[in-house]
């Protein structure tokens, strides 16, 4: 496994892929070429619900971005229901809707990291870097 030690390069570790739960168009878009240049593999939900289904269904996710305002069940109720059967999995929270004392609401929800949109490039992979390669260092 090779890693460049530059904060925005991720490994490029075939067996990564990132689920993105996002309801829009543009912004699953924006995402997706971000992650597929970056050497990842992704799959889409675009509702808490079909959030919740593919964790289940694919045991090889290693991580998911989680939009928090979504139709049907949100982001937090989705990553409460995560958590209860996947605890260990890496949730990123991404919202548009940002207010002062968020990050401790979605925390608490048991998320283990929140950005907010627009998604930097050079931050979100860094935040992803950082739970991705400690699971392929254990």
């Amino acid at each position: 496994m090779a890693e460049n030690t530059d904060d925005t390069n991720i490994i490029n570790e075939p067996g990564i892929k990132i689920l993105i739960a996002e309801d829009e168009e543009s912004n699953y878009l924006y995402l997706e070429k971000l992650l597929s240049k970056s050497g990842f593999r992704t799959l889409r939900a675009k509702n808490g619900s079909e959030a919740i289904e593919l964790v289940r269904l694919n045991k090889d996710i290693s991580l998911v971005l989680m939009d928090i305002k979504m139709p049907g069940k949100n982001g937090i109720e989705a990553t409460q229901e995560i958590k209860q059967f996947r605890p260990d999995i890496p949730i990123i929270a991404t919202t548009a809707f940002a207010i002062p004392g968020d990050r401790e609401i979605f925390l608490k929800a048991r998320c283990d990291e929140y950005i907010t949109k627009p998604i930097k490039p050079e931050l979100i992979l860094k935040m992803i870097k950082k739970f991705v390669t400690n699971q392929f260092l254990l």
